[in-house]
């Protein structure tokens, strides 16, 4: 086969990667496809390990355990180690994300589970393990660290060579300074940083920060409150202001700084127990700002960004915010006169402002997708104004409800949607109660008739991500 042809079946076979099911199918047509989707697999063996099913985690220790060198092998005793088969490709050298967080729950899981994390046993075993992914063969893009992390990962051979060339990097404060430290020595081109403030966060998190040179994404969230830190981490972003594009803020405010990020494209603020003063943001102007996204965030500090946007604005994700009518209808206005551009919106939608919504509709003629939050709606109004005003390029609905609309105001939006594009539908119900399912039978009926495309009842409410209506649900197992 030519390298062409290999070329092209690997781009496909890269498509490919998050559906399991068909990825496993092309695996076995040939030695070739074999060779081409391994390494594929590889890249990030721990993505299938959602859940904790013991078969699945050591299934893939057996396969890490049969890399072991026949000295290795030597040394172990016969606590967990069986009579292994070498492994037909050197799977680990494929693999490009190295997340010990998975690979020490995999190991508690295999290995003799009597020994203790400081058990000699263990630690030899471990250090064995370790060997097989960090060594100067190996090249990592993707590092995850546990919690309380102490071991030096930084001090085995071949350490320079397996992280210099790391873009994401994910950990919690707590973890042992002198490794943030060593980390910092090595990984010089981070792009994303993820981590946790804990009670216990130390000042390694500011060396490895200020270490980077093209620092772009940026999320942190505070586990606990570390006040001791606030300061020079601030002090420690700022000075990456030029750089930085994506900052997410989850449980506290840290708002100063976001004044300094002048190329700031997206946002994302989480506040789960509503206890952060956001008031400084009022007066925080994003000028390029592309995606916002706020959970638990007042509206009014909502409304304000918007506001001061220059029309950039293409995803806009709103939701566990408490509205009142007056600042519902504030909200709307901002949107529909400061997004023209905008193509994405989750939203609150009140009784009170349906007339405001319907300028929205009208003045955000890109919209493709829209996800509706309400309580206790007028139906029939709602599905008069989505038919009479949508932009053609709208085709996308999700609807988060506390109460379902009925078949005849459903049957009134199908029927009225004829001759535009078929709609991607969800609903979400609020509560699983008999009376919130919509009636299946009419969906099929309206499929049939080209009304609908797809539906999806997503009663859990994270089958999908808000803004994805085509995409497989999440697979779990």
């Amino acid at each position: 086969m030519s390298k062409l042809n290999r070329d092209v079946l690997y781009s496909i076979f890269e498509k490919l990667k998050d559906d399991k099911k068909a990825l496993y199918s092309c695996l076995t047509v040939n030695r070739t496809w074999c060779k081409i989707i391994i390494p594929i697999f590889w890249k990030d063996p721990w993505k299938q390990l959602y859940t904790r099913e013991a078969m699945k985690l050591s299934s893939l220790f057996d396969v890490i355990i049969s890399h072991l060198s026949d000295e290795s092998r030597k040394n172990i005793s016969g606590k967990f180690l069986k009579n292994y088969k070498k492994p037909l490709f050197d799977y680990i050298s494929f693999c490009k994300n190295l997340n010990l967080s998975e690979l020490k729950r995999i190991m508690n899981v295999a290995i003799d589970s009597n020994l203790q994390d400081d058990d000699d046993d263990y630690l030899f075993y471990k250090g064995e393990i370790y060997k097989l992914f960090i060594n100067n063969k190996t090249k990592f893009t993707q590092l995850y660290l546990p919690r309380e992390f102490s071991d030096q990962i930084h001090l085995i051979p071949g350490a320079k060579e397996c992280f210099s060339e790391i873009e994401f990097l994910n950990f919690y404060g707590d973890v042992n300074g002198e490794i943030l430290i060593g980390l910092s020595e090595i990984c010089k081109s981070i792009k994303r940083l993820e981590f946790f403030v804990t009670i216990n966060a130390n000042s390694g998190i500011i060396k490895l920060i200020d270490a980077q040179k093209r620092l772009k994404e940026v999320y942190i969230d505070f586990v606990n409150d570390n006040e001791s830190i606030h300061k020079s981490l601030e002090n420690s972003l700022i000075r990456h202001e030029k750089n930085i594009e994506y900052f997410k803020l989850k449980n506290r405010s840290m708002t100063n700084i976001l004044s300094y990020f002048k190329n700031l494209k997206i946002l994302e603020m989480v506040d789960i127990g509503q206890i952060t003063s956001w008031n400084q943001l009022t007066v925080v102007s994003l000028p390029i700002l592309q995606i916002l996204h706020a959970r638990n965030v007042p509206i009014n500090v909502i409304t304000s960004l918007i506001e001061k946007t220059n029309g950039h604005l293409n995803e806009i994700r709103i939701d566990f915010v408490g509205h009142d009518i007056i600042n519902n209808k504030r909200l709307i206005q901002a949107i529909y006169q400061n997004c023209p551009n905008l193509n994405y919106l989750e939203l609150l939608i009140m009784n009170s402002n349906i007339s405001e919504f319907e300028k929205l509709l009208i003045k955000c003629k890109y919209l493709d997708g829209l996800f509706i939050i309400t309580y206790n709606i007028n139906w029939v109004d709602l599905f008069k104004i989505l038919t009479r005003s949508s932009p053609s390029s709208l085709y996308k609905f999700k609807f988060y409800f506390s109460m379902a609309p009925n078949s005849e105001s459903l049957r009134f939006f199908f029927d009225n949607w004829k001759g535009r594009h078929p709609m991607l539908l969800h609903t979400v119900p609020a509560t699983i109660c008999d009376s919130d399912y919509i009636d299946i039978n009419m969906i099929n009926e309206y499929k049939t008739k080209g009304i609908i495309k797809i539906y999806d009842e997503d009663i859990s409410g994270d089958t999908y991500e808000d803004f994805e209506w085509i995409r497989k649900k999440i697979q779990k197992n």
